[in-house]
């Protein structure tokens, strides 16, 4: 089996060819454009027995790992971090080259058992591009009130009140009578924020409507969980992808950073925070902690147990986010177990 190394970059990608004992065969530099993938299946074509591995396929390397993925070859997701490992690791003292990386991504995949197989866009795909979309319009609207509330404070006494929204800002103005051409100003910039405000509530209902059918198209269950909505039912779905990449629960809750690290020494048995793993899962984990832990059910029976052995509310939340991984990976389980084409 021949693995193909490829390390890309927005202009052009490098692709290595190493034999089974990490021997390079051969090497060449494509350009990025219309061609990009048929030039790279011709020249790879030579080896019938082939394989690639694209450092970064969900970043630069997104194009050309998709392409290969739809043309039915196997393509390994190579983390920039491990093929920077396995530069230095290399001999040369760790030189910086476009094929020297191509190089160490390929030596990665040869190595590493563990890499993720990219597969062709599906329905997750559209679940995530529609979760980082409501991420934007929601740090957009935020970023707009608070804009707002600082003209509203300069305009009217005693500013406006907390959880502004578009009709009791456009209220408070109706009500402004400015005195001064500054005031006037002023006026006339609120309304303008008001208006876009406006605009970024009619984008996010028109994007939580698109989440809501595509989570219906999955047929997910996770709206069962208490705390799970359509929002975070798209975020979850988009960012785990193929559930069936993680072994089991422990490896998912791993990758969602709820799994404590040992950090044991010698006869000192210790573990630390996990500040690593996907840092959406993570977030998305702590709200339907927190909501759990505040309303009346097993989650919160689950917490107030954990305060009383003597952990402090943050590490009661963590145990808690511990165990939420790994409903969270049953249902998508058993979800995709349901699916007429899963296997």
């Amino acid at each position: 089996m021949i693995t193909i190394g490829i390390d890309p970059h927005k202009s052009s990608l490098t692709a290595v060819a190493v034999d089974a004992e990490g021997q390079r065969l051969a090497q060449r530099r494509f350009p990025v454009n219309a061609g990009t993938f048929t030039q790279l299946a011709k020249w790879s074509a030579r080896w019938p027995q082939r394989r690639f591995a694209v450092e970064g396929a969900n970043g630069l390397g997104r194009g050309i790992a998709q392409q290969l993925a739809a043309a039915g070859h196997v393509v390994l997701d190579v983390p920039a971090t491990l093929a920077a490992r396995a530069r230095l690791l290399a001999t040369g003292g760790g030189r910086k080259t476009d094929a020297a990386d191509a190089a160490s991504v390929a030596h990665v995949a040869l190595y590493h058992q563990r890499l993720r197989q990219v597969l062709a866009e599906d329905q997750t795909t559209i679940l995530r591009l529609l979760a980082e979309r409501h991420d934007d319009l929601t740090h957009e609207r935020t970023r707009i009130l608070n804009r707002l509330h600082g003209v509203l404070r300069d305009l009217v006494p005693g500013g406006a009140p907390v959880g502004l929204s578009a009709d009791k800002a456009a209220a408070i103005l109706r009500a402004v009578r400015p005195s001064t051409a500054t005031n006037a100003c002023r006026r006339d910039l609120a309304r303008e924020l008001l208006n876009d405000l406006r605009r970024v509530d009619r984008q996010i209902k028109a994007n939580e409507s698109l989440q809501r059918d595509a989570v219906a198209a999955t047929g997910s269950t996770l709206a069962d969980v208490h705390g799970i909505a359509v929002v975070l039912s798209a975020k979850i779905l988009g960012h785990v992808g193929d559930v069936t990449r993680f072994p089991t629960a422990d490896h998912f809750a791993s990758y969602t950073g709820t799994s404590p690290l040992d950090a044991s020494s010698g006869n000192r048995n210790r573990h630390r925070l996990n500040t690593g793993g996907n840092r959406q899962l993570n977030t998305a984990l702590h709200t339907i902690a927190v909501c759990q832990a505040r309303d009346p059910g097993p989650g919160r029976i689950y917490y107030l147990r954990k305060l009383s052995e003597g952990k402090t509310p943050a590490e009661a939340r963590r145990a808690l986010k511990r165990r939420l991984a790994n409903v969270i990976y049953r249902h998508i389980v058993k979800d995709q177990q349901r699916r007429p084409n899963s296997t």
